[in-house]
């Protein structure tokens, strides 16, 4: 068989009419397809000695996934032969657009009312991660999630963060509370010295534009947290 660089998959004309995505979708309608037939379908055209359905392959092995396409930014898109800046370009569009499809659902607007709630919410964003990351979960007036926001991504040891940057979020998505999560590598949830600082600030700041900052949380594992519970609340604590 000649080497992978040189292979050159079949045209998509050279293939039965039953392998065609097009022709299987217009008898058979959507369900029919595969996630790399429906991919395909969106790309259009492969390259050079490589027809779209080979190109929409190995984007989805490199993804992982339908799922895993969710976190490609165009640059990544752009490393697949055959995607060109244009392409990439239109598929991080659809991308967002099934990323706010999913964020705005029922399913995504979880009761955050308690701060072992907002830990299950977002332990498996923080999983995983060598560096802070602080978010910022804008909630309605009856504490259901209306957006979450990733406002920083700091080192290995630290990240910083800006009240303003925070309440900047919760202005422009209409908040009438917030909760304020960062995760630490360690897995050890008890807070540093700049947490303690950091929460202070902004408790100060939600007093002068009016939203109500309800936790600020921090994001640990159970088997790092000498009390074994995997988050700290400065609700909870009695510092908020």
């Amino acid at each position: 068989m000649p080497a992978s660089s040189t292979y050159q998959t079949p045209k998509l004309s050279e293939l039965s009419v039953t392998e065609r995505p097009q022709e299987r979708l217009e008898t058979h309608g959507p369900n029919s397809l595969s996630d790399g037939e429906l991919l395909a379908m969106i790309l259009r055209s492969g390259s050079k000695g490589r027809n779209v359905l080979s190109v929409a392959s190995e984007i989805l092995q490199q993804a992982g996934s339908l799922q895993g396409l969710l976190k490609w930014s165009d640059n990544e898109f752009r490393q697949v032969k055959g995607v060109g800046k244009v392409k990439a370009l239109q598929l991080v569009t659809i991308v967002e657009f099934c990323r706010r499809i999913r964020d705005r659902s029922p399913a995504a607007q979880p009761l955050l009312d308690r701060p072992d709630v907002v830990f299950e919410f977002m332990r498996h964003k923080a999983e995983n991660l060598d560096v802070e990351k602080f978010w910022v979960l804008s909630l309605n007036s009856k504490n259901r999630l209306a957006k979450l926001s990733e406002v920083t991504s700091g080192t290995a040891n630290n990240s910083l963060v800006h009240p303003r940057e925070v309440y900047r979020e919760a202005i422009r998505s209409g908040a009438a509370a917030i909760i304020c999560a960062h995760n630490h590598p360690s897995g050890d949830p008890l807070p540093s010295a700049s947490d303690i600082k950091v929460t202070r600030q902004l408790r100060e700041a939600a007093a002068t534009v009016s939203i109500k900052l309800i936790d600020h949380v921090i994001i640990g594992a159970p088997h790092n947290d000498p009390r074994g519970e995997g988050y700290y609340s400065f609700q909870e604590s009695g510092m908020l």
